[in-house]
């Protein structure tokens, strides 16, 4: 899941087809380890994406539209005066590691010409994004790197950028092919992947491992090839350096249910069917697909690690309520034994002796079989059998209690996973808010007195149309669910929600118009994507005219009843969803 050396050159050659002789328009940084470059050329407009992040650090183009903060960050700051109107005029990488220089023409602070470099070093936790002038000294960095962080390299401003130190490795687009197998070949003891990995600069653990299974159909130790295995490897190696200069296509591989495992700009053979395989044009819409929902996930949880935090602690705590009353609710179901050891000793306190801590009597209830009743000797008869009434109505008005607590309580856990739910498929710092307003109102987290901030226009619902052209709106978390499903929309227009999860209420705007079976089916996809059902299949979506949802009284936000319904089943699909979005 690396991006490796070539393929950050295959990178380079995209980006320069596109963007040499372009100027940055707009600079943001969505996050601490992100930076957008808006630039502009003759063609249009396009979106450099530079990341630094040590979970996924990449550079590439990207259609998506990142959120960024209200106030822009210093190093924001600094690169839009900098850098804004400059031209990309060449973008260099270094041999085949993982650094890009990327040159830019511009001004001074007082006009005057001057060159400007950003240098991506993709390191995996050591990456960084380093602004440079002319002559390389450092004005500012992503990530600033001190002598307590690093002995052998400091990343400071108004220091001399130095590169880091590169391995000595053999170069698969210039050495000899014989030369390369040689140097693999002289590690007899290390496995052949092992040794493609450690000879060849630039390549990607998938990438050595293709080749080793390409030459030996799986892996072994070097120093056991036979002749007709090493002329193999020497084919393969002359194989991947072609694939190399003459690619036309990236390949991204996938799980089952389309979780995405690794990508590489060669074919790779060596898991058969056990992954779905896509193929590309474009490196950057690969890497686009291959890390957006991985980093949409890091990044919401980054923003919302305190409600994440405060939800799951709430999940616990109504969780472990429910089970001591559980625990209290069987007690009291030994109630009636109480009572009928009340009666027994009303019924023979004539003779009952004082002092006594056990009255033996005749059960009435029982076929008059003798009956040990275990009392208070300090107790007159009389007030034994009080004392049993009175714990006999304590457990009978305990057991009603306890009964509408656990109802109360089972209900709180399923808010709470709608909201866990809502917030887990947040994308936006917007929507975040409105989920964190909506448990300040139900109590789950403080009020934040002082922030006299005037609060942004609610998010309106996410919008979709159905290939036959009705309206699909999509509730972004409970209140906005309640609006959707209460106020916006009409008695005739239709409701859909996934059957026994959380999930987003999903209305198809009628329009006075008969509402169709593909619009159903399509706004049922459309439901089940938005909820906890997401990654299944075979999901039941149920469907049912506005007019047939009530909300309870004094439900939770979300909360709704309905009895009159059908269901459709279905399989969400990413492909289908991003093709009936209306964009935002």
């Amino acid at each position: 899941m690396a991006l490796d050396g070539i393929t950050l050159g295959l990178v380079k050659k995209e980006l320069e087809s596109y963007l040499i002789g372009s100027k940055i328009d707009k600079v943001h940084q969505p996050s601490k380890n992100e930076l957008v470059f808006i630039m502009r050329t003759r063609n249009g407009a396009y979106r450099l994406y530079l990341s630094c992040d040590g979970q996924s650090p990449r550079v590439h183009m990207t259609r998506y539209n990142l959120e960024n903060p209200k106030v822009p960050p210093m190093l924001c700051m600094l690169l839009r005066k900098r850098l804004s109107g400059a031209t990309l005029i060449k973008i260099e990488q270094v041999q085949n590691d993982r650094i890009l220089i990327f040159e830019f023409d511009g001004t001074t602070d007082i006009g005057d010409k001057t060159k400007y470099y950003v240098i991506c070093e993709i390191m995996g936790q050591r990456s960084n994004i380093i602004f440079c002038d002319i002559d390389y000294k450092i004005i500012d960095a992503v990530k600033r790197i001190d002598e307590e962080k690093s002995s052998v390299r400091e990343i400071l401003p108004g220091l001399k950028y130095e590169l880091p130190p590169i391995p000595e490795k053999c170069d698969v687009l210039t050495d000899n092919t014989e030369k390369i197998v040689d140097v693999i070949l002289d590690k007899p003891e290390k496995m052949l992947s092992k040794s493609i990995l450690d000879t060849l600069e630039g390549i990607s653990p998938i990438v050595s491992r293709e080749i080793a299974y390409r030459t030996v159909f799986g892996d072994k130790q070097t120093g056991v090839l036979s002749n007709i295995e090493k002329e193999r490897l020497n084919a393969e190696i002359s194989t991947i350096k072609s694939e190399i200069v003459n690619n036309n296509s990236f390949y991204m591989l996938s799980s089952i249910d389309n979780v995405p495992f690794d990508f590489s700009f060669a074919n790779i053979r060596q898991y058969g069917n056990a992954l779905i395989k896509k193929e590309y044009d474009s490196i950057s819409e690969l890497l686009d697909d291959f890390y957006f929902e991985k980093d949409k996930i890091n990044r919401i949880k980054r923003k919302a690690s305190d409600l994440f935090k405060i939800l799951n602690n709430a999940v616990e705590r109504t969780s472990r309520k429910i089970n001591n009353r559980r625990l209290e609710l069987e007690k009291s179901e030994n109630r009636e034994q109480l009572r009928i050891f009340a009666e027994l000793i009303t019924a023979n306190q004539y003779r009952l002796t004082e002092k006594s801590s056990v009255y033996t009597v005749e059960n009435y209830y029982d076929n008059c079989n003798t009956v040990e009743i275990p009392v208070n000797p300090a107790l007159t008869a009389q007030q034994n059998a009080q004392k049993y009434f009175k714990e006999y109505k304590k457990a009978t008005n305990a057991e009603k209690l306890l009964h509408n607590l656990i109802e109360e309580g089972e209900q709180e856990l399923v808010y709470l996973d709608t909201v866990l739910d809502t917030l887990s498929r947040a994308d936006s710092d917007r929507e975040i808010t409105e989920i964190r307003d909506e448990l300040e109102k139900g109590g789950y987290v403080k009020s934040r007195k002082g922030n006299k901030q005037k609060k942004d226009k609610p998010l309106p619902p996410i919008e979709f149309k159905s290939s036959d052209g009705f309206t699909i709106l999509v509730g972004r978390n409970n209140v906005q669910n309640d609006i959707l499903t209460l106020k916006t929309a009409k008695n005739y227009d239709m409701w859909l929600h996934v059957q026994k999860h959380a999930g987003s209420h999903t209305v198809i705007i009628a329009d006075k118009k008969e509402i169709t079976e593909t619009a159903i089916f399509e706004a049922a996809c459309v439901a089940a994507y938005h909820s906890k059902a997401k990654d299944s299949s075979s999901v039941a979506v149920d469907y049912t005219l506005i007019k047939n949802v009530k909300k309870p009284v004094g439900a939770k936000p979300g909360k709704v009843i309905y009895n009159t319904y059908n269901t459709v089943y279905v399989t969400p699909q990413k492909e289908l969803i991003e093709k009936l979005k209306i964009n935002e």
